[in-house]
């Protein structure tokens, strides 16, 4: 998996070009895929439209279990969502 902050230090800049919607997932980085290399992307965040936790897998591999309101920018650079424990929807990933 290609890691945009791989060569970052703790200071994220930019802005996001895409948000992808997520479909929550046990097993399988779903924070979309780089159309120019084919890579699973690291997203920067998540938008939530409707609020409650959001399990998520974080860039350096941590599970993390987030209680979320209506509407909420979830800024954490993460690889996946996770359906079990997830029940937040209208999620979707910030990516840069």
């Amino acid at each position: 998996m290609s890691n945009p902050f791989a060569n970052l230090g703790g200071n994220l800049q930019g802005i996001p070009y895409d948000m992808i919607p997520v479909t929550p997932n046990d097993s399988a980085n779903n924070v979309g895929t780089d159309a120019a290399t084919g890579d699973d992307n690291v997203a920067i965040g998540l938008y939530v439209e409707t609020g409650g936790d959001v399990v998520i897998t974080t860039r350096d591999g941590n599970d993390r279990t987030i209680a979320v309101p209506d509407y909420f920018y979830l800024i954490v650079g993460l690889s996946r969502v996770k359906s079990t424990g997830t029940t937040a929807t209208g999620i979707f990933a910030l990516v840069v």
